[in-house]
């Protein structure tokens, strides 16, 4: 029996998690997988409007399915139903090493959805400091997510990417009902974000190299000397750590993914791959798809902005709170909002200042500040790469 893990709003259920003890003191941990390419083949009518489509696309408060909405139901992992799921079992020792790895092509029962909200109170950085005496035990999954957790933090150390010290960075979900926004500030890297996230990384690393030793053609993200390119070879994502990294853990959302799950399914099948070597059809479509992905990232980003403008608007705010981000920049108090002070002094990076605002102007994109006062309190610079903002519905974003 398989749980998943997403926010309130999630509909596109790509994901969900097992974990079953085995007789020698192993266990199982199974990450499955929603599989439409079981069911959408290639060049069908759904497979032309998801390569046309390419991806999800999300904005405050709405999105455009990659997929129609009405077909995703017998693929998505709605808890109650027994799906089809392309699943990697990992057989985890107590000291939370891999002793071996197996993908199989299956059917699933999923138990429980479980959302961030509801999950949260209860499973966070301080309920899992506690003792274990005190650690609650009301949760039916606690256990299972402690494991998880455990064994999350140990895959981020074998990536060499494990950092205790590091800055805490901030995550604003949008939500915007009946043209009233709220937009809700979440820790990013908590227990919950980097259960699934590392989880995730570790299938879509090994799945790559599946296909990569199986000699079957993928679509890969790599990252070489900090830049992040895709490519049709097993090439390294030095910024994740890893060997090689093909996308396969959202075949609901993107159609990079849902390419390579039919890749996946050919090699532990032993049939002929969708995809032959040198096959201009995924060169095609990795091409198509990197540039719709971006321009669909870019949108996202300038949407979220101008629901920024419109919830200072809406909330009458006319004095804020801000860090300097750096020269003249500064990044306001509770958004992801990076504008321009021209009247602002030199100030050090990570500076809190109080702003006044004299000018939003939503629809031409604009917001004009003025320097009122330093905020003589310590705080925390910002990591300058931070540049991201992820949306309620977007996801963890694996790079």
């Amino acid at each position: 029996e398989a749980f998943s893990i997403d926010d309130s709003t999630t509909t596109e259920i790509d994901d969900a998690f097992s974990v079953q003890a085995l007789p020698n003191g192993h266990t199982r941990v199974g990450i499955h997988i929603a599989a439409p390419s079981l069911g959408i083949l290639p060049d069908s009518e759904l497979d032309l409007v998801a390569m046309k489509r390419l991806s999800t696309v999300y904005m405050p408060g709405h999105k455009i399915t990659m997929l129609p909405e009405d077909t995703l139901a017998p693929y998505s992992l709605t808890a109650g139903a027994v799906r089809p799921a392309l699943s990697l079992y990992m057989e985890v020792a107590p000291d939370l090493s891999i002793v071996s790895n197996e993908t199989v092509v299956e059917t699933v029962k999923v138990a429980d959805n479980l959302r961030h909200d509801t999950l949260e109170p209860i499973f966070n950085e301080n309920t899992l400091a506690l003792d274990s005496k005190e650690q609650p035990d009301a949760h039916p999954y606690w256990e299972r997510l402690v494991l998880l957790f455990n064994l999350a933090e140990s895959l981020e150390k074998a990536r060499g990417k494990y950092d205790p010290n590091r800055p805490p960075q901030m995550d604003y979900n949008f939500y915007v009902v009946d043209g009233k926004v709220s937009i809700i500030e979440r820790k990013r890297g908590s227990p919950m974000d980097k259960l699934v996230a590392e989880l995730m990384i570790y299938a879509n690393s090994q799945w790559g190299g599946l296909l990569a030793e199986k000699n079957i053609p993928g679509i890969y993200r790599a990252q070489m000397g900090g830049k992040v390119y895709m490519t049709v070879n097993a090439e390294p994502h030095q910024g994740l750590g890893v060997a090689q990294y093909a996308w396969s853990t959202s075949p609901l959302r993107r159609a990079v993914d849902m390419v390579n799950q039919r890749q996946i399914i050919a090699s532990v099948q032993g049939s002929e791959p969708a995809y032959a070597k040198g096959s201009d059809a995924l060169t095609t479509v990795m091409r198509e798809f990197d540039v719709t992905y971006n321009a669909y990232g870019e949108f996202q980003q300038r949407m979220e902005r101008y629901w920024c403008l419109q919830w200072l608007i809406q909330e009458q705010v006319k004095e804020i709170g801000a860090t300097v981000w750096r020269e003249n920049l500064v990044r306001l108090d509770g958004m992801h909002y990076i504008t321009k002070v021209p009247s602002l002094p030199e100030l050090p990076v990570g500076a809190r200042v109080m702003l006044k605002i004299e000018r939003v102007d939503p629809l031409m994109m604009e917001l004009t500040c003025k320097f009122m006062s330093k905020v003589d309190v310590g705080t925390e610079a910002p990591s300058t790469d931070d540049v991201s903002v992820i949306s309620a519905e977007a996801g963890i974003q694996e790079d």
